[in-house]
């Protein structure tokens, strides 16, 4: 059985599918290839309802951080490639030190209050 999740963000899909790769493992650490690719969403709200739609799917969140400048959601395609789904907070809000160097620290996002955002947000139209 071949299996394909398929998650609508915006107006835009992206499928993944193990069609040509079922049965075979990832590349051995240490080779060239693929670490991730990542999505970039244009504010919070919108990187809330995407992860709402991948929860939905029963798509396995790896991994959520809050690296301070952004905020990220990790997952896995069928054939184990990282997927990163994030939004960059407004420059202004980036956390620096008194002397004005940016500080970037990942420390684990809260998902819960990621998805509460979407009911504080305005409903599209």
């Amino acid at each position: 059985m071949v299996q394909n999740k398929t998650i609508s963000l915006y107006h835009h899909h992206i499928g993944l599918n193990t069609w040509f790769s079922k049965g075979s493992s990832p590349a051995p650490g240490g080779h060239t290839g693929l670490f991730h690719a990542a999505f970039l969403y244009p504010d919070r709200t919108a990187l809330a309802r995407a992860v709402a739609q991948v929860m939905a799917a029963d798509v396995r969140i790896e991994g959520a951080s809050d690296h301070g400048v952004s905020e990220a959601v990790y997952l896995s395609d069928p054939d184990g490639n990282g997927i990163e789904l994030y939004h960059d907070r407004a420059p202004g809000d980036w956390p620096r030190q008194t002397d004005d160097t940016l500080t970037m620290t990942p420390k684990a996002l809260d998902l819960q209050d990621l998805l509460a955002g979407i009911e504080r947000s305005p409903a599209e139209t």
